[in-house]
């Protein structure tokens, strides 16, 4: 088979290094695509939401599959774009339509969603200019802490814990009144604030049939000890310690099947990854957010520790024969840390050269690129997430030690990572 990766983090080269080792697989591109995708493919310089572009490529190259990593492309219709045109519609596209993204392009949506089919989420209520006053006395009256939510994407930035009511007025104010995270922010989802531990769970539908995938649990916030603004995540691991066979019944009978199930109902059309991030709560799993696609970094932790031919998966996926699969999980444990730029999440410069790659060499570990790209003979950063380390083990500690011996052995200059990933399971 001839593919197309859309995307150009982490996830992408994850995917792209997971892809290269399937004997199904003819050639690869990625698009854009950065220095790390390029060890196990051709990148190809066409902007993810180039969808004319991306298409006139599939038909030049006789693409087989397009696979979409990253979500705007999908909220915007990529899917649609190839299958209502007749030139593209059979190329097989992995990744839900239009109408089915919007479980992760409207926070409103997926709240809703998840109403209609009897979902346990936190409990909410939504607000824009119009009913701007109501929120007012809404967070007034609210228990602490309050979350607000920007309803549309906000490259994951767009969730404020608030732990007073003056902090919360101001910034439901700066969302709504002043764009805070532009078109995203003018609609607020304000939820209660749940206590326990976050899990994400992925599963990979056809419409019809899933499979569950390993789960991971991310670390958003820059600090140690989960302290300081969020990110796009720090690192991940997986599997989860307190996620067992018990637990992961509640999920499927709770969530994945009333999910999956909804999406049927609805003539939602879904081939793709469905991410469910949870929070435990007193053993009972609660959804905070739907994604359609993959998490970053979880994607660096879960991928390495399927076994399965990643093709034979994703072809069963659009060919709605996912009742085919089992997916076979490695027992070892993967942690992931995330290597990013000074100054981020906040303001950061790029461009800096990365010296050590070529001396990265371990067993057991593997370096994904997250963001970055090639000048030469150079590799250079270019983004705030730079370099994302992944080592399995046969525990947390054990497999959080290699990555960060392997991370010592990187530099770049303002380079930044958290030690402590995974802490409170070593």
């Amino acid at each position: 088979m001839n593919l197309l990766l859309v995307g150009g983090g982490g996830r992408e080269h994850t995917l792209a290094w997971k892809i290269n080792q399937s004997p199904l697989c003819d050639k690869l591109f990625i698009a854009p695509g950065n220095a790390g995708t390029a060890q196990f493919g051709t990148n190809v310089s066409i902007g993810m939401n180039n969808f004319a572009g991306l298409a006139d490529f599939c038909l030049a190259n006789t693409i087989d599959m397009l696979i979409v990593g990253p979500e705007e492309p999908l909220v915007k219709g990529i899917y649609n774009f190839f299958k209502d045109n007749p030139a593209t519609a059979h190329i097989q596209v992995i990744g839900p339509s239009k109408e089915a993204s919007q479980l992760e392009g409207s926070k409103a949506f997926a709240k809703a969603f998840m109403q209609r089919h009897n979902i346990p989420t936190a409990a909410y209520k939504e607000f824009d200019a119009a009913n701007y006053e109501a929120g007012i006395d809404y967070i007034r009256k609210h228990t602490l802490p309050i979350v607000l939510k920007a309803d549309g994407l906000a490259a994951g930035k767009g969730v404020l814990i608030c732990t007073n009511h003056i902090e919360a007025l101001a910034e439901f104010q700066l969302m709504i009144h002043h764009s805070k995270f532009g078109e995203a922010s003018k609609r607020v989802v304000i939820e209660e604030f749940l206590y326990g531990i976050e899990v994400s769970v992925f599963v990979l539908t056809d419409g019809i049939n899933y499979v569950v995938l390993p789960e991971a649990k991310d670390y958003k916030r820059i600090g140690i000890g989960e302290t300081g603004p969020n990110t796009g995540g720090m690192g991940a691991v997986s599997p989860v310690p307190f996620v067992d066979a018990a637990y992961m019944e509640i999920v499927t009978k709770t969530i994945i099947e009333p999910t999956i199930n909804g999406l049927q109902k609805e003539a939602l059309e879904y081939k793709g990854f469905v991410f469910i991030g949870l929070i435990n709560v007193n053993g009972q799993p609660f959804v905070i957010e739907y994604n359609c696609r993959l998490g970053d970094p979880e994607t660096e932790v879960i991928i390495p520790r399927v076994e399965n031919d990643i093709i034979e998966i994703l072809a069963a996926t659009a060919q709605q024969r996912l009742n085919e699969i089992t997916i076979v999980t490695s027992k070892q444990i993967a942690v992931t840390v995330m290597a990013v730029s000074g100054g981020y999440p906040n303001e950061y410069e790029t461009g800096k050269i990365i010296s050590g790659l070529a001396d990265t060499k371990l067993e057991g570990t593997i370096v994904f690129h997250a963001g970055t790209k090639q000048a030469g003979n150079d590799v250079l950063t270019a983004g705030g997430r730079v370099i994302a380390v992944t080592s399995l083990g046969d525990s947390i500690a054990e497999a959080a030690e290699q990555s960060n011996y392997m991370l010592e052995q990187i530099y770049f200059d303002g380079m930044y990572y958290r030690e402590d990933i995974g802490f409170e399971f070593r």
